[in-house]
């Protein structure tokens, strides 16, 4: 703790000073600069935006010592690693590059700059050639921590439970820091891809109990959504509710509208109906049902099982100025989709037909101008974002060439095809469009 208080003090006077009076920096070792930068990241991954600044200021300063370290400054090991370190922690690769070219280094320490350097490049392949002649346990805790992330991260999609093992090993190595924080956010992206409903469920847990607030948590949020959909029902609706259930409130109440919008989409209306009443209910009695969004959610995913006449009724209540421009198409065409049923059958009231005219959904479904402002909906919750909103026109099915038609149907069985017609082309709305 006198630690960490002190870090804090000396980043407060840091902070305080004029940029030209950097000189306190210089007196410090690149280590220990280093040190002060993790410590002030891991308050933030615990939710502390107040200390973003902060960190800004500190990569800053690092980066200025760093440069003007002399080459014997990194005969201390701790320089070195601190050197590794500061790349992987968001500081400048121009700056790490540099002084690792003015080096004579090992075998091991060449490798872990190499396998550093081209991670930051962009470089997947060449890192990666470059970790796997290190043994992590021969590493000090401080550099294996690092990468043991990095390559966890690289491996996500060729051999991913090795990647969910050395991410493991981060965050044993690093409990409670930022480097635990991205390890589990990592760990939800590779479970749900590896369809592995159990460790999805245990990583999602973990981090809603420790980083919720992590300005990063919006990430989080992607993830859990896409993964809590993807593995419906392997997941089941009991685990799934208690996960959300230690969210606050309104956090919950976000992400269940956000799994209600993805599950109708997807033609998961089970899902989508789960979440649409979690998301009424507030997952708690707050209440909710009054959003716009869950009303449409809850409408669309109820569509084979309500009266198309209730149904009709209750997407014209809805608000469409308050749903972002995706959700309005949304609403527009499953307005226009359900009032063709609800119509007067053409030629039930005259004698000649109704004239042609082109077809409702189609009309509902032409893109509207969006400005650049509202690409995206406003978050309700601070570090939970919404996700993007795409155009989701869905093409109007064809009709068989070959269908006998009777000259003069009946009037039963055409509101029986009409309701049919309703039904797949919602279905087909729903299952076309991009998220």
């Amino acid at each position: 703790m006198r630690r960490l208080a002190l870090c804090w003090s000396l980043a407060g006077l840091w902070l305080a000073l004029p940029a030209q009076a950097a000189a306190p920096s210089e007196g410090l070792q690149p280590y220990q600069l280093v040190r002060s930068l993790q410590l002030v990241q891991d308050r933030i991954a615990a939710g502390d935006h107040a200390a973003l600044p902060m960190q800004g200021k500190l990569l800053e300063l690092t980066d200025v010592r760093l440069r003007k370290a002399a080459t014997a400054d990194f005969a201390e090991p701790r320089n070195f690693r601190a050197l590794l370190v500061y790349g992987m922690s968001g500081g400048n690769p121009v700056t790490l590059q540099t002084a690792v070219s003015r080096l004579q280094l090992d075998h091991r320490d060449k490798a872990l700059a190499t396998g550093v350097i081209a991670y930051l490049d962009g470089d997947p392949a060449t890192a990666l050639k470059a970790f796997e002649s290190l043994d992590l346990t021969a590493l000090p805790d401080d550099i294996a921590t690092f990468v043991a992330l990095v390559k966890g991260s690289l491996l996500a999609r060729e051999a991913p439970a090795t990647a969910l093992g050395l991410l493991d090993k981060a965050r044993l190595l690093a409990p409670g820091t930022l480097v635990e924080e991205a390890a589990l956010r990592r760990s939800i992206t590779i479970a749900a891809t590896a369809a592995d409903a159990d460790r999805f469920s245990q990583a999602s847990t973990q981090y809603v109990a420790r980083f919720l607030h992590s300005p990063y948590a919006s990430q989080f949020a992607d993830a859990f959504v896409a993964g809590a959909v993807a593995l419906d029902p392997a997941m089941g609706r009991d685990r799934l509710a208690g996960i959300v259930s230690l969210m606050d409130t309104e956090r919950g109440r976000v992400i269940w509208l956000r799994i209600a919008r993805s599950a109708a989409i997807e033609g998961l209306s089970d899902l989508s109906a789960f979440a649409a009443a979690k998301a009424r209910l507030g997952d708690g009695g707050t209440g909710g049902g009054d959003d716009p969004r869950t009303l449409l959610y809850s409408g669309l995913s109820n569509v084979t099982g309500e009266p198309v006449k209730d149904l009709a009724e209750k997407l014209r209540g809805i608000d469409r100025d308050k749903l972002s421009p995706g959700d309005r198409m949304l609403l527009d065409a499953a307005r226009a989709i359900t009032s063709e049923v609800v119509a007067p059958p053409a030629g039930v009231f005259a004698d000649d037909p109704a004239p042609k005219a082109e077809p409702a959904a189609r009309q509902a479904t032409t893109p509207e101008a969006v400005s650049p402002q509202d690409e995206a909906e406003l978050p309700l919750v601070e570090g939970i974002m919404p996700e993007p909103e795409a155009n989701p026109a869905a093409p109007t099915p064809a009709v068989a060439a070959d269908r006998p038609v009777a000259t003069k149907p009946d009037q039963t069985d055409e509101a029986i095809a009409n309701m049919r017609r309703t039904i797949d082309k919602i279905d087909q709305l729903l299952g076309t469009a991009p998220l």
